[in-house]
């Protein structure tokens, strides 16, 4: 699988990379991860798109997080499922879209300027211009107002938090991939960025520990940018 990487090859940090990890950990699968940086598509353009990760099984490519998930609950049906419903299965897309299009935001407030600081020069580059050119301002403009946008995460987070209070987990009892879709995006912050983000005593801290322990530490093991 093709998987992002800082100037370190060894910090990977996508969260949507982190989601095809986790998922494929949950079902007991073995992966090869290929370091990729953002100024490399020209070695998955044959994957017909730009971005990762990018899953080859045999001869099968699956590119999205989501058709990673999908894919190997039709391919892998006799291992653990990470849906095991069409329920849990519309359950866990509007998880996603909610990371998507509220805790992604709101965390990049927060970490964009930490990130550019852990590529290389080249993807560095590359990454800063881009970003700036969409967002309109520096990078370090865009997260100046660091307290403003704690809060603004506290706020994003109530839903997650009174829901893991009452449930453990987004899969319930035990996680599955809905959990997966939120932990992506609280491990791209830890391995891509600069302080701490919730509180030790946070609901989601504490679900995000557990996820961190899952596969014998799969998530804590994986190196930092910036070591606490």
């Amino acid at each position: 699988m093709y998987d992002l990487a800082g100037a370190d090859s060894a910090v990977r940090f996508s969260p949507y990379c982190w989601r095809a990890k986790m998922a494929l950990a949950h079902k007991g699968l073995a992966v090869e991860t290929i370091p990729w940086r953002f100024t490399e598509k020209d070695s998955i353009a044959f994957s017909g798109q730009e971005r990762v990760p990018v899953l080859l099984d045999g001869e099968n490519t699956v590119t999205d997080s989501w058709n990673i998930a999908l894919y190997l609950d039709e391919t892998y049906g006799d291992r653990p499922a990470l849906f095991d419903s069409e329920a849990a299965r519309a359950a866990g897309f509007f998880i996603k879209r909610w990371a998507e299009l509220h805790l992604h935001p709101a965390l990049v407030r927060l970490i964009v300027a930490d990130i550019v600081d852990a590529l290389d020069p080249v993807d560095g580059t590359y990454f800063r211009e881009s970003r700036e050119a969409a967002l309109g301002m520096t990078l370090e403009d865009y997260c100046r107002a660091r307290d403003d946008n704690l809060k603004a995460l506290d706020v994003c987070l109530a839903p997650l938090r009174s829901s893991l209070k009452v449930t453990g987990f987004l899969g319930g009892l035990a996680p599955n991939c809905a959990d997966y879709m939120v932990f992506g995006a609280f491990q791209w912050a830890r391995c891509s960025s600069r302080g701490e983000l919730l509180r030790p005593d946070d609901p989601v801290a504490l679900w995000f520990g557990k996820l961190l322990a899952l596969f014998e530490g799969l998530g804590a093991e994986a190196p930092r940018a910036f070591p606490a």
